[in-house]
């Protein structure tokens, strides 16, 4: 979970625009209104919204009154609830909670995010709210939100790892930033390290602090050698080259040309992927440039040790290095979707083959996912195929018929594939399969229909223009029997 907050350039708060155009297209959702007055609510315009904001930031010296900030997801790992109680939290942290601010949740891109829009004016005082650094006090709002929510502080993750055992600065170097944190000297003392997590300084150490050891030739490291040996056999160990390019995405052309920005590389491999799922074993390449790697390290969960990775095996008696190269954007999205056999991987190849790709992904470079979405995506996706196959009006959604010739459903926003026959039941199964016989079928429960109604309607006519001329509601016949009746007594 990330948190950015957004610029703007006016006081016209256009946040509130913005997000009440992605409610009306249907790709916003309206979560939170708080410390507005009653007659500015739920059922307000955008406009009485915008009015009422501009009317509490009245302030010469602010020029840029508008607070807006995203909360953003990795894909769906969080709901919009589980997002709208962060962004309330959020402002809490960062001194706006007494603000009036909006919640609105967005659904238009792979990520869940929420977009958050207030004020920095004191709406009881009319002063500034205190804005000093506070894109790096977002972040550590964000930190300790986390910590809240999974009871677990980045100062006990750093301790924890200032105990593995390791041989150099290095190792821990590339042991911090492995877990997402970044270790640089310190600007004041030349022997202390700081540690930093999104700009943010967690913990700073000395040198007197660090303790390496030689840890090779040890029996946990034989183990880890008989376990690569047996897994390069079972997995792929070819390894492929990953590009990061949205920073440069971002960047205007002077800007690229000035720093002759190159994008980031990583090298992955499935063989890679499940030792670390399987055995706690992250195995980490080391590259020049866009060279392939010229060595690893390997850093063992299990036991809290980090070996130099030629020590335990020969590197390239382990991998397969190819001339494969994915960017970093479609390989996270790959990822996520579960994969659970050979078939789903070429039910997904299938799909990217006919999405203008530059270079459709080679079967080695998808991995088995087998970890099952929630109940809440699930839902989703089986709600939106149905629908789709009712309107076909649903670009997330595609239809892949694979070469056993069962039908596939591909979710590309909610990264699921699975069969169709299973998501949609064997009844719609077979309207989707036969849809000129369930044409047929329902035309003729249709005219069967029509024609019922049209004897009934005749029918019904018939009794009304009888009783027009009887002008009694009896039945003939009988009302016959009763005067021959009578006619007998008589």
């Amino acid at each position: 979970m990330i948190v950015k907050i957004l610029g703007s350039a006016s006081s016209n708060f256009h946040g509130v625009q913005y997000n009440d155009k992605k409610v009306e297209k249907g790709t916003g959702e309206l979560m939170l209104m708080k410390n507005f007055p009653s007659f500015i609510n739920e059922k307000s315009s955008q406009e009485a919204v915008r009015n009422y904001l501009k009317s509490i930031s009245k302030n010469e010296k602010v020029k840029k009154p508008q607070f807006h900030a995203v909360i953003s997801t990795k894909f769906q790992q969080h709901s919009k609830e589980e997002l709208t109680k962060v962004a309330e939290d959020f402002m809490q942290e960062m001194g706006y909670g007494n603000q009036p601010f909006i919640v609105v949740f967005h659904n238009d891109t792979e990520n869940n995010h929420v977009h958050i829009v207030s004020t920095r004016v004191n709406k009881s005082t009319g002063k500034k709210l205190n804005d000093s650094y506070e894109k790096l006090k977002a972040q550590k709002a964000m930190i300790n939100i986390k910590e809240r929510i999974y009871d677990k502080s980045n100062e006990e993750i750093i301790n924890n790892l200032l105990n593995y055992k390791m041989s150099s600065l290095k190792q821990l170097e590339i042991l911090m930033e492995r877990n997402g944190f970044k270790l640089v000297k310190n600007k004041n003392d030349e022997n202390a390290l700081d540690i930093l997590k999104n700009g943010v300084r967690e913990k700073t150490i000395y040198g007197n602090q660090l303790i390496f050891s030689n840890v090779k030739n040890d029996n946990r490291g034989k183990q880890i050698k008989a376990i690569l040996n047996k897994y390069k056999e079972l997995y792929s160990n070819k390894v492929f080259k990953v590009e990061e390019r949205r920073h440069l995405e971002k960047m205007l052309p002077e800007e690229k040309q000035k720093e002759e920005w190159k994008p980031k590389i990583e090298f992955e491999s499935e063989l890679q992927k499940k030792l670390k799922e399987v055995f706690g074993i992250d195995v980490v390449f080391h590259h020049k440039d866009e060279l392939h790697p010229f060595g690893y390290t390997l850093i063992d969960h299990k036991t809290g040790t980090i070996y130099k990775g030629s020590e335990i095996l020969k590197m390239n008696n382990l991998f397969e290095f190819t001339s494969e190269v994915m960017d970093k954007k479609l390989f996270e999205s790959l990822k996520d979707y579960n994969l659970s056999d050979e078939i789903s991987k070429q039910v997904l190849i299938e799909y990217l083959k006919h999405q203008n790709l530059e270079n459709v992904p080679k079967d080695f470079m998808l991995f088995e996912n087998k970890k099952r979405k929630n109940k809440e995506v699930f839902n989703m996706v089986k709600n939106e195929i149905r629908n789709y196959l009712k309107t076909q009006n649903n670009n997330s959604v595609k239809i892949i018929k694979s070469e056993e010739g069962i039908y596939y459903a591909v979710h590309t926003k909610l990264h699921y594939i699975g069969e169709l026959q299973s998501l949609i039941g064997e009844k719609e199964y077979q309207k989707f399969l036969n849809p000129n016989q369930a044409n047929e079928t329902r035309i003729v429960n249709q005219t069967e229909s029509n024609e019922a109604k049209e004897l009934s309607r005749a029918v019904n006519e018939m009794l009304i223009e009888w009783t027009k001329h009887s002008g009694t509601s009896k039945d003939p016949a009988e009302e016959e029997l009763r005067k021959r009746k009578k006619r007998k007594k008589l």
